[in-house]
């Protein structure tokens, strides 16, 4: 399922956004020319602030067919947990969009 979710170290010094993105459009793309470049060898979020990128994007197949990409975008320290929060809550507004926690 889309979506994102968070993890947070308990002394709160690191974190873990995982993203999932199922059937992406590119999926559909009949020639490999097609594919955007750079489709699934990075993620960057882009905001007021500047950009936040994670080289750690991978492709979840079943069958051997891709059916999702997964990116991984970790934060190291409270400073930029707190910035990744910004990020998130400007999209999320932008975008109609909630957060909730488990």
């Amino acid at each position: 399922k889309t979506g994102c979710r968070l993890t947070r170290s308990k002394d709160g010094e690191n974190g873990v956004a995982t993203f999932r993105f199922d059937a992406p459009s590119f999926f559909n793309c009949e020639r490999e020319e097609d594919v955007p470049q750079g489709a699934i060898t990075a993620m960057t979020l882009i905001d007021e602030e500047g950009e936040l990128s994670t080289p750690g994007v991978n492709a979840a197949f079943v069958e051997g067919k891709p059916v999702a990409i997964i990116a991984k975008y970790e934060m190291r320290s409270p400073g930029e947990w707190d910035r990744f929060m910004r990020f998130m809550q400007r999209y999320g507004e932008a975008n109609g969009l909630g957060f909730a926690k488990a």
